[in-house]
Parts: C-alpha cells; sequence; structure tokens
C-alpha cells in the first residue's frame, strides 16, 4: 500500500542521487533503488505501491525514448521474449510507456551472482561447467524454437541463483533487446555491434545475428568455464573482430590439461568459423551435452575442499514505512496527542482539519486498498492463466523441434550416403559399360571366354545393386525431410496459435492494469495528502511534553523519516536483473 512516510516529492535526495528515485512508473511501481545501467537503460529495485511486490523496472535509455519506430520495435521485441516463458528466461511481468513517453520493462528481481564472476574466480569444475550449459541450452532451444534469439549472450547476462534449494540455477537476462542496436537508422551500413568477446564470425562481419550466433557465444562461454580465460583476447577491439572472423579457435587442452576430451570436442564444434560446421540447433547440443553428463562420474562439484559459490544475498527490504493497514493506527495517534495537548478542545483549525483528514484518508485508502487487491488478484489470474498455456505451447514446440532436427540430421546423414552412392553408381555404370564393350568385342574376334562374359554380368549385377542402394538413401532421405516440413508444419501452427493467444491476452492484460493504474494514482494522491497532514502535526505537536510517548510510538512505527526527512536505510545491493552496464 502506499508508503505516507516517503511521496515521491518528500523523499531526501543525498548528493548525486538519481532524481528519477521516487517516482511512479506508470501508476504503479515506485522507483527504490538504482541497480544498474548501461548502453541500453537503466534498471531500478522498485515496488508496486498497492501490492507487496518487488520487481525491477527497466527504463530505457532518454534519447531512445524519442525515437517512434524504435519503441515500437523494443515492446515487439520484448514481448515477443515474453512469449518464450522458460524456467532459465528472465520473467517480464510488464512492458509499456508512461504518460510522459518513456518505455519501460517490469521483471521479476533476481537476487544471485554473475556468471562473469564466478569465472573471474578460476576455471570451474567440468561438472558445474556442464550443467550450467546445459541449462543456457535449454533456454536458447526453446527460445530459438519460438523465432527469438538473443544476439548479445555473455557471462555478464547469466544470472547463477538459487531456486528451491538447488544451487546454479540459471537465469538469462535482456533476451532479444540487443537487437534494438542494430536497428539501420541508428548506424551506418556494415557497422558491428554486440560484445567481441562473444561474437560471432558472421556478427563479426557485420551480418544478422541468428540461432547459430548463439551457439557460437555458447561455446564461448563454455571454454570461458572451463578455462577461466576467453578464448580470443586483444586490447583492441578491430584485432579481436578478426580474430573472431578469421583464427581458429585454441584448444582448451593448451591451457587446461585435464580438460575432458569429450568437452573439448563439444567446445571446438561450437566454436566453428562456419556455421554449417557447428550444432544444427540446440536440440543436437543439447542431446549431446545430456550424453555427456550421464557419462561423467556421479560426484557433486563442491565436495573435495572446492569453494562453492556465495550465498545468496537477501531479498530487498520491506517497505520503509508501514502502509495503509496502518493508517488508522497513526491517525488514533495523532487524535490523542491533540487531545492531550488541548483538552479543552480549542486547537486550532487547521490541527483538527489535519486530524479529521488523516481519519477521512485512512478509510477512502483501506477501501481502496481492498479493491485494487481485487482487481490485481484477477490480474495475477489471468497471468497464471497465460503462463501455463504459453508453457503447454512451448513444450510442444520444443518435443515438436527436437523430432524435426533429428529428421533434419537423418536427412543430411542419409544425403550424405546418398552422395556417395551416387558416385559408387556412377564408377559401377562405367566399369559395366567397360566389361561390356570388351565382351562384345572378345566375342566378335571370337575370342569370348566365359570368364569375360562372367565379368561383364557381375558388372550389370553390381550396378543394380548400386542403384537399389542409391534409391533406398535417396527414398529415406526425401522421407526424413517430408516429415521434417510435417513437424514443421506443426511447429508454425502452434506458434501463430501463441500469437494470438498472447495478443488477445496482452490486451485483457492492459485493461485491467489499466483499471489498476487509474486506482493506485488515486491512492498516490491520498498517500500524499495523508503525509502533508501528518507533517503538519508532527511539526505543529514535536514539542509538546505531553505528546512525546506517542510521538516516540509513532516514529517507532515507521514515521521518524516523514518527521525528519530521512531517506530509507540504504542496503547492499546485491547483482539483480540487468544490472550490468553492457548488457542493457
Amino acid at each position: 500500500m502506499p508508503q505516507p512516510a516517503q511521496p515521491p516529492r518528500a523523499t531526501s535526495k543525498r548528493r548525486g542521487e538519481d532524481p528519477t528515485l521516487g517516482k511512479v512508473i506508470a501508476g504503479r511501481y515506485r522507483l527504490e533503488a538504482r541497480v544498474g545501467e548501461g548502453g541500453m537503460g537503466i534498471v531500478y529495485r522498485a515496488r508496486h505501491v498497492l501490492i507487496d511486490r518487488v520487481v525491477a523496472v527497466k527504463l530505457i535509455r532518454p534519447d531512445l525514448r524519442g525515437e517512434t519506430h524504435l519503441r515500437a520495435w523494443m515492446l515487439r521485441e520484448a514481448r515477443a521474449a515474453n512469449r518464450v516463458d522458460h524456467a532459465h528466461i528472465i520473467d517480464i511481468h510488464d512492458i509499456g510507456e508512461t504518460d510522459e513517453g518513456e518505455l519501460y520493462l517490469v521483471m521479476e528481481y533476481l537476487v544471485g551472482t554473475a556468471l562473469s564472476a564466478e569465472v573471474a574466480r578460476g576455471q570451474m569444475p567440468i561438472h558445474r561447467a556442464v550443467d550450467i550449459l546445459e541449462q543456457m541450452g535449454a533456454a536458447l532451444a526453446r527460445a530459438h524454437d519460438l523465432g527469438v534469439v538473443h544476439r548479445d549472450l555473455k557471462s555478464d547476462n547469466i544470472l547463477l541463483t538459487i531456486r528451491g534449494g538447488r544451487k546454479d540455477f540459471v537465469k538469462i537476462l535482456d533476451f532479444g533487446l540487443a537487437a534494438l542496436a542494430h536497428d539501420p537508422r541508428l548506424a551506418p551500413k556494415g557497422a558491428v555491434f554486440g560484445t567481441p568477446e562473444y561474437m560471432s564470425p558472421e556478427q563479426a562481419r557485420g551480418e544478422q545475428a541468428g540461432p547459430q550466433s548463439d551457439l557460437y557465444a555458447l561455446g564461448v562461454l563454455f571454454f570461458e568455464m572451463l578455462t577461466g580465460q576467453l578464448p580470443f583476447r586483444s586490447n583492441d577491439r578491430d584485432t579481436l573482430l578478426e580474430m573472431q572472423r578469421t583464427a581458429p579457435a585454441p584448444r582448451p587442452t593448451t591451457l587446461r590439461k585435464d580438460c575432458d576430451p569429450v568437452a573439448e570436442r563439444i567446445i571446438l564444434k561450437l566454436l566453428e568459423k562456419d556455421i554449417r560446421r557447428r550444432y544444427r540447433d540446440g536440440h543436437h547440443l543439447l542431446e549431446e551435452l545430456k550424453a555427456f553428463q550421464r557419462s561423467l562420474p556421479s560426484v557433486s562439484w563442491e565436495k573435495d575442499g572446492e569453494a562453492a559459490p556465495p550465498p545468496a544475498l537477501p531479498p530487498p527490504p520491506p517497505p520503509h514505512a508501514p502502509g495503509v493497514p496502518e493508517w488508522p493506527n497513526r491517525a488514533g495517534a495523532f487524535a490523542r496527542m491533540v487531545s492531550r495537548a488541548y483538552p479543552s478542545g480549542n486547537a486550532p483549525p487547521e490541527v483538527t482539519a489535519a486530524v479529521a483528514s488523516t481519519w477521512e484518508l485512512a478509510a477512502k485508502a483501506n477501501s481502496l486498498e481492498g479493491e485494487v487487491a481485487s482487481h490485481t488478484r484477477k490480474l495475477e489470474a489471468l497471468e497464471r492463466r497465460g503462463r501455463a498455456l504459453r508453457a503447454e505451447i512451448g513444450r510442444k514446440v520444443e518435443e515438436l523441434a527436437h523430432e524435426e532436427s533429428r529428421a533434419l540430421r537423418d536427412a543430411a546423414a542419409y544425403g550424405e550416403e546418398e552422395e556417395a552412392a551416387r558416385r559408387d553408381y556412377k564408377r559401377a555404370q562405367q566399369a559395366m559399360v567397360e566389361g561390356v564393350t570388351k565382351a562384345d568385342q572378345a566375342e566378335q574376334r571370337g575370342q569370348g571366354s566365359r570368364a569375360i562374359f562372367e565379368q561383364a554380368g557381375a558388372a550389370r549385377a553390381l550396378v543394380e545393386a548400386k542403384r537399389e542402394w542409391l534409391q533406398t538413401r535417396e527414398a529415406r532421405r526425401l522421407g526424413r525431410e517430408a516429415t521434417a516440413r510435417d513437424l514443421r508444419r506443426q511447429i508454425e501452427e502452434l506458434r501463430a496459435q501463441l500469437a494470438r493467444y498472447a495478443e488477445a491476452l496482452e490486451e485483457d492484460l492492459a485493461s485491467g492494469r489499466e483499471k489498476v493504474s487509474a486506482r493506485t494514482r488515486e491512492g498516490v494522491k491520498y498517500e500524499e495528502q495523508f503525509h502533508e497532514a501528518s507533517t503538519l502535526l508532527v511539526n505543529h505537536l514535536r514539542g509538546k511534553p505531553e505528546c512525546r510517548d506517542l510521538m516516540r510510538e509513532l516514529q517507532g512505527n515507521g514515521s521518524a523519516a516523514a518527521d525528519h526527512g530521512g531517506s530509507p536505510a540504504e542496503a547492499r545491493e546485491p547483482r539483480v536483473s540487468g544490472t550490468n552496464g553492457r548488457d542493457l
């Protein structure tokens, strides 16, 4: 509920503090602390002003807010990423524009450690690195199945959290938003964007990033986790881009002698310069990763004295001031103080009016709280249904895409066998022609022998056998390609169904959120009015000895900040969603 001790205009600011702190975004989210900034925008920890829900709010860079085409593009991209709905991809709760035209994204507030910080500690145990890679691969496979590409995957936007007691639970941040920088209207043709250390060869050439580019970045991350170093390093950006384009990837065993040969093979395949030589897709990679995991000894990477990751930092602090349920108590405290200070009932009119105002505002705010809570429950139920359906469709698409991946790989393998069979068939045909010609010539000269004719007959039989083999390879290739086409048709139908449902859901959610926003804005006005009345009463009654104990009680309930203009105690800021400068 609203926090009367700290309305936006009353929150004190220390020198250099962000003036945006305390602002209410979209009528719902009050910005509490700045937790990160970068090229794309600024991330804040925020709290819903009417329900105790902590979120991360990203405000897009001010100079990009005036780009109408970029606003539309960013909203479309973020919504597409949110439709992926995967456990290892950060949840986006809300997307939109403020009344002032500011673009914002509301995301789950995550507490954890960036993968970059863990890599900085040195080489990871193989079990841990493979576990993290497998989670990233699963998220990417689902995203790619639904047509979403990350484009700027790196250790800074991989967050390791604790979920349900499970350590190293991966969350990938900023899915798809990096493509905003690729808009041709913002840079000259052929410009290269991204993080050079993780950039695929095709990106380094200025080409559009695709699913294979994300797989290349996974190879860089796997290399980095196992060796503690990046595969390509240079202080000069142009040199680094040239290395990504042309330099062969170093073998991990040159930096870590005990690197498993299977892990090295996976890394080198991911880091192939030619996208045709990388894994076909995320499902192909996951098959090999899971097989590799099964082959590893079943030991924990934390045993034998190896350092475990630091425990997750505590969640953000609770609201600094009591919410609306406490307003009646505070109004009652003010009324008692006025009664003590003016036992004959001769309080100044402005004091009497302020006490009456606190009672009235408390009643209105409590009624409003119930109304907003009801709207919010309906919205949350709608969000849950939408999330469940998105997850169900996503799983179906994932299953079909996995089958499609196998079908395409089988078709490619049959295609290679077909080409080999075609070459053998042509050679057999040539040998048959030569054998028949030799037999005909010998017969014409009267020198024909049984051996010569048998050789010609064997050549004909071999040609027939080669033709049959070629036909079976071709038939199997065509069959698997037909299967892949049918699976692709089913996938596209499900994706279209997901898009239609998501659009309808977004309309319903937008309508519901607008209702909540309108009522919340009303609540913020009550908050400001309550604060004004409270400040008047505190200033008037502070010096009254008979009110001292009630004033201490009031301050103990959280009004001290209002009385003295203080700001909340600063909490240690954890690594949260989107806090690194480069990944915003």
